[in-house]
């Protein structure tokens, strides 16, 4: 934890970095989902004459306060975790619990209301195979939807370190592409490239309806913009689910 924050700007300038040491002019197209549409906006506004086309997938110009509460309960369970120990575990005996739980909490916002009542409604598992996080015995019996949240923190925890959630997480709240300009709009004047907004219409984290608004404001100063929604109800994994729609808006 003695580690610099990291900020989707150093992302940014290290892969800018990378680039000139391969000796890479100029960029075809920058794309991304999620962190990586993050990504994908800071490239063209950071360095638009590097940049000739971006795709923002299910990503803002900056998260949402709710996105960002969310986000920090979920850290808030890592750092609880006894295991933790202000993050100087040792490999392998980690803070375990206390990252399942928080990529559970993460789970139900990449999803809807829509999407989770079409997959599990409130059938209950067949399976109890799979552990809580505390390692307690279930409470009245176990719904499917609970039985899935169990499974994917569990999953995480195998190939994911709880610190690199830490930064990570952190790093997507922070990112706001007008920091460092003197305002929003002064930052998408930047812009130079042919940009691609995609947003997801059952979108709980990056709402579409916000995805919309940056296109139009992109447009508004002058900016070549499109804006593209897929029509899912999988919430913000819908770019992770959805092929054809992708596709087809990606050969626009």
């Amino acid at each position: 934890m003695r580690f610099p924050v990291i900020t989707v700007p150093d992302m940014v300038r290290a892969q800018r970095v990378l680039i000139e040491h391969l000796g890479v002019r100029q960029l075809a197209m920058v794309a991304g989902g999620s962190i990586g549409g993050q990504q994908a906006l800071e490239w063209a506004v950071s360095y638009p004459e590097l940049v000739q086309k971006a795709i923002v997938v299910a990503a803002t110009a900056a998260l949402t306060a709710q996105a960002i509460a969310l986000s920090e309960v979920g850290r808030q369970a890592i750092m609880a975790d006894p295991l933790w120990r202000g993050g100087y575990y040792p490999p392998g005996h980690g803070p375990e619990a206390g990252l399942s739980i928080a990529r559970m909490l993460a789970m139900i916002t990449y999803q809807s209301e829509e999407g989770m009542e079409m997959r599990f409604a409130r059938r209950l598992a067949e399976s109890t195979a799979n552990p809580t996080p505390s390692r307690s015995a279930d409470l009245g019996g176990r719904f499917d939807v609970e039985n899935y949240l169990y499974y994917q923190g569990e999953a995480l925890v195998r190939r994911f370190d709880a610190n690199s959630y830490l930064y990570i997480s952190r790093a997507m709240d922070m990112y706001n592409i007008s920091e460092g300009y003197p305002s929003l709009e002064a930052a998408l004047r930047r812009l130079r490239s042919k940009v691609l907004f995609i947003g997801i219409r059952s979108d709980f984290l990056f709402p579409a309806a916000r995805v919309r608004w940056l296109a139009d404001q992109v447009r508004t100063l002058g900016g070549d913009s499109t804006y593209v929604e897929l029509d899912s109800p999988h919430g913000h994994d819908a770019f992770l689910k959805e092929w054809e729609q992708m596709t087809n808006a990606l050969n626009m």
